[in-house]
Formats: structure tokens, sequence, C-alpha cells
């Protein structure tokens, strides 16, 4: 596993890792400095990606001065129930409420609007003297994606797919069978092992005119993210 700088962040397995902020891998959240002298705190993408669509936030009932590791908010997963600590002593200015109308940004905006908190740091010197910025976590980072088998997406899927051994005709047919049960903007992963589905999966969004966001091949598999469109217009006529 290896690291590319992307646009102006770093990417590390195919997961974002911003280079403009401060990162506690033990507690899974990043600390961004902002000109007035707060910082925002959130969750990192690897932690939305291994848990799945999350689907609740609740913002615990504290205020003023929080302690190094204390929980900020409890977040809730079809997978995992898990909360959002501060990576230092704090004191807390503001919680986003948006993240909690909408948890799902911290699976797709983990680093923008999936923000939780806005805090300062008691001790100003202590962000830097115990986080660390990308170059310095890379390896553990790379390290936790390999051993808990963590694949990042640019939208998390709502249903997964898996058609290993099956025909590419079939699972065409089945793909269209999961879309129809989606909403607009929902998203779908398709694992499949068939060698010509990189040919046919392009063939099937232009006929279709649904987006396909990514595809990621693995040795022998083809992962394939496809996101339901709310008004898709094909580009190339059914034959």
């Amino acid at each position: 596993m290896g690291g590319s700088a992307v646009g102006g962040r770093m990417e590390i397995a195919g997961c974002d890792a911003p280079e403009d902020r401060l990162y506690d891998l033990e507690n899974e959240v990043w600390w961004k400095e902002e000109p007035d002298g707060t910082a925002l705190v959130g969750v990192l993408a690897t932690f939305g990606s291994f848990a799945g669509l999350i689907r609740e936030l609740r913002f615990r009932p504290v205020e003023g001065r929080l302690g190094r590791g204390r929980s900020l908010a409890t977040v809730e997963s079809a997978r995992l129930t898990g909360a959002v600590r501060v990576p230092v002593d704090v004191e807390l200015v503001a919680k986003n409420p948006e993240v909690a109308r909408r948890p799902r940004l911290l699976n797709d905006a983990p680093y923008a609007e999936g923000w939780v908190a806005r805090v300062r740091a008691v001790r100003p010197e202590e962000p830097r003297a115990v986080l660390g910025p990308i170059p310095s976590v890379r390896s553990a980072l790379e390290a936790m994606i390999r051993d808990r088998r963590i694949r990042c997406w640019p939208k998390v899927p709502e249903v997964e797919l898996n058609e290993v051994g099956s025909e590419c005709s079939a699972i065409l047919v089945r793909l269209n069978e999961a879309l129809a049960s989606l909403g607009p903007g929902s998203a779908l992963l398709l694992v499949t092992d068939d060698p010509t589905s990189p040919i046919e999966m392009v063939r099937w969004s232009d006929q279709t005119g649904e987006l396909l966001r990514l595809h990621r091949p693995e040795g022998p598999l083809h992962h394939f993210l496809v996101e339901k469109l709310e008004h898709p217009v094909p580009r190339r006529p059914r034959r």
C-alpha cells in the first residue's frame, strides 16, 4: 500500500487524508487549526468506511472543558456503535448541528461538512506535540487500513452485490433489480470476477445513464461503485 498526493491532499490506499490537519489514530479523529485560534475536530475517512453507513450521531450533553479522550458524541451504524473523542484537552466552542441531522456526512464528507465540533485547545502547544501530520502517521495508517481490511469509497454503498462466479449478462439483470430498490443518490457496490466486466460496465452506464463512480481492480476481482441518479440520461441507445 502506498500514499500519493492528490489535489492538495494525501491519498493512502484509496482513503483520503488531507495534509492540512493533524491526526490521532488511536481515537480515529483529526484536528484542523483555524485562523481564529479554534480548531475543527472530525472523524477519519477510515472510520466511516469501516463502520459502514452511519445512521445516527448523538451529541453528549457536555459543555465547557473536556479532557483528552472524553467523548463528544456517539455514532451508530449497522456494524458498530462508537464514540467521537477529543484528542487533547479542549474548551468546547460549538457542535455541528448539520452532522446530527445528516449523519452520513461522516461517510460522504468527513473532512468537510462532516466536521463534528469546533474547539479551542486548553494548551495551544499541545496539539502539535501529541498529534501527528500525515508524514509521521502514514505508516501506521497504512497498517490500520491493511489489518482492518478497510476499503474507502467516494460514497458509502447502501448495498453490496457479490457476483463472483456469475456471467455478465446475469450480473446486469441483478444490478438493475438492486438499483430499482434504491432511492436517488444511493450507491451500490458490485464485486465480480468477470474479466469482461470493465468493458460491459462502461457500456451499461452509457445505456442506462446511471453513474459509474469508480472501478477498482484487486487481483482477479473488479469492484464497481455505482450511484443511482434521480434523472439518468442514457448516452447510448440500448441494442
